[in-house]
Parts: structure tokens; C-alpha cells; sequence
């Protein structure tokens, strides 16, 4: 049987200020491809030329990546303001339907940062534009400075629920995890779960109630050294296992 195939979600980037372009980082692609041992596939924040059940019959499951543009207040109710930074409203006009239907479908999906915001307001849940503002937080965002390995370095401890599926898949109730974000978790949705908080009460990792399937995100950056880190190797090994778990059953419903 051939790999599972696994679409990665793009952002808007705009070449010389000027030529609009869909971009991801090399990190996701090489950890899809050899930790979770799948297709990368890249699929483009353009909700006028991609169909969303199109998409996920080509693909097992979906990563949600990181990104510069937040998810637009309005998509949660809030108004937008200085703080909130910009904005890629393609990008919410794919991936909010897209995580409610592969969710509800029982599809593999995996969200990082940007990603892991998506899920929450997918659900119903609202961010808070700068955590660090929120009295008794630390600065979450990247180093301003300093090298690659600087910048995603681990910076704090996450305690995990004993009884998450985070806790159960790194075997441990905490574990160290990089930081680089500004906007997280206001109000979880309904149906969020938060499995992890780091010291200062920040939510860092999700999954979603009652999912029939892997439904699972993290504020962190697990795609940074993701063959070697203890923690983002388990991570994208599970969501590789629940991606060939899926293509078995497709095969097995289509025969």
C-alpha cells in the first residue's frame, strides 16, 4: 500500500511586497515526510480554487501549520484591532470548515501554533491577541535575536493532563517545548480539551472531544528537529500511525 498522503496548509506571502504567493516552511514538509512517514502535499489558502471535499478525498489527513497572519477577530466574535497583527482571510475561509468537516469525518489532523488557534475557533473557542499583555503571563513570542537553534530553543515546561492522549503518547506528565507566538487561547470552544498549560496558564496543547479520530494540536513548534526531539518525534510518529490507520480504513470501505 502506497504512503498516506498529507495536505499542508499554506499562508499568503506577498514576494517584494508585491507578487502574492502561497508559501510553507521546509520543516513541515521533511517532518511529514520522514517522521510521520507520509506525502506532503501542499495545499494552497485559495478558497476560490480548491473545494474542501475535493481536497479531502485526495488527502488521509491535514497538517495546520504555523504562520505570521492570525486567525481575523471576526471569525470569533471580537473586533479587530491594532494588536491582533495581519491577517490571511483566505486562509480562515479554508480551514475553519475544513477542521469542523475532517473532524466530524473522523480524518487525521494535526495543528501547530497558528494551527492550534484554528482549532479552537474552529470550535467555537476565542484567542487573546498578546498573551504577554494577560497579568501574571510571560512573553511567548520568538527571540527577537540570535540564531535558528536560538529561536526554537525550549523555553518552558508544559504539564500535561495524566490521563491526555499527550501524556499517554510521550509518556510523561510534562515535557520541555519551545515558544515562539503572541496570540493564544482566550476561551476554549465546547468541545476543546486543553491537555497541557505551560507555568503561567497558557494553554499549549489540545484535542477535541468526542473526535472519532487523531484530532490533536499544540501552540509549539514540533516541526523544528523533528526527527531527533523526544518530543515532536512521538508526536508526528503518532499522527503517521493515525494517517496509515485512515488509508487502511478507506481501503477496506472502498472494496
Amino acid at each position: 500500500m502506497r504512503k498516506p498522503v498529507v495536505g499542508i496548509i499554506t499562508n499568503l506571502f506577498m514576494i517584494n511586497d508585491q507578487y502574492p504567493a502561497q508559501i510553507t516552511g521546509n520543516m513541515y514538509i521533511e517532518a511529514i515526510a520522514a517522521v510521520a512517514a507520509a506525502v506532503p502535499m501542499i495545499i494552497p489558502s485559495l478558497p476560490d480554487c480548491i473545494d474542501i471535499d475535493e481536497i479531502m478525498g485526495l488527502c488521509d489527513g491535514f497538517l495546520f501549520t504555523g504562520g505570521r497572519p492570525n486567525v481575523h477577530p471576526e471569525e470569533y466574535g471580537h473586533a479587530p484591532t491594532e494588536a491582533h497583527g495581519a491577517f490571511d482571510r483566505g486562509r480562515d475561509r479554508v480551514v475553519l470548515p475544513l477542521i469542523r468537516a475532517c473532524v466530524e469525518n473522523g480524518q487525521p489532523v494535526l495543528g501547530v501554533c497558528r494551527g492550534f488557534q484554528e482549532f479552537n475557533v474552529a470550535m467555537g473557542g476565542t484567542l487573546h491577541p498578546e498573551i504577554r499583555d494577560i497579568p501574571g503571563r510571560i512573553n511567548h513570542r520568538m527571540p527577537p535575536k540570535g540564531t535558528l537553534e536560538d529561536k526554537y530553543a525550549n523555553r518552558h515546561l508544559v504539564q500535561l493532563s495524566p490521563d491526555s492522549p499527550f501524556a499517554r503518547m510521550f509518556g510523561a506528565d510534562e515535557v520541555m517545548v519551545n515558544s515562539l507566538h503572541g496570540q493564544g487561547i482566550e476561551e476554549p470552544g465546547p468541545r476543546i480539551i486543553v491537555d497541557g498549560y505551560a507555568p503561567d496558564g497558557t494553554a499549549e496543547a489540545i484535542s477535541i472531544e468526542n473526535a472519532p479520530g487523531f484530532a490533536m494540536a499544540v501552540q509549539w513548534h514540533p516541526e523544528y528537529n523533528a526527527a531527533n526531539d523526544p518530543v515532536s518525534k512521538p508526536l508526528f510518529e503518532a499522527f503517521g500511525e493515525a494517517l496509515m490507520a485512515w488509508k487502511h480504513k478507506s481501503a477496506r470501505a472502498a472494496e
